[in-house]
């Protein structure tokens, strides 16, 4: 997996004990829990930050159909860009022509 060779701590749904039947509520909590970033095409997870506020952290891949070697060459290219602006948005949308991020995350008054 291209995050875990570039140093980040990920885990794959394919790796929790459902699979990747896991319910996105289910990822979601687990993502909070782990302290981890939801990375998703599905923006049923962006829905649920802003109503939910869980996850509490999200990066949706907004390229469309792309193949596996295009998107990891993506990632390649912004992924410093992409750690910067999840340190400062709670969402971060990732695109074949723009990395946009949304959402300020809200200051921690103890920082």
């Amino acid at each position: 997996m291209f995050l875990t060779s570039a140093g980040h701590d990920a885990v794959h749904t394919s790796q929790l004990s459902l699979g990747n039947r896991t319910p996105d509520r289910q990822i979601a909590a687990r993502a909070d829990y782990d302290g981890r970033v939801v990375v998703t095409k599905d923006r049923d997870f962006w829905v649920g930050h802003v109503l939910h506020d869980c996850p509490k952290s999200v990066l949706i891949i907004a390229t469309g159909n792309i193949t596996n070697s295009a998107l990891v060459e993506l990632f390649e290219e912004h992924v410093d860009d992409i750690v910067n602006l999840l340190g400062m948005c709670a969402v971060v949308e990732l695109g074949r022509e723009r990395l946009v991020g949304h959402a300020d995350k809200p200051s921690n008054p103890t920082d």
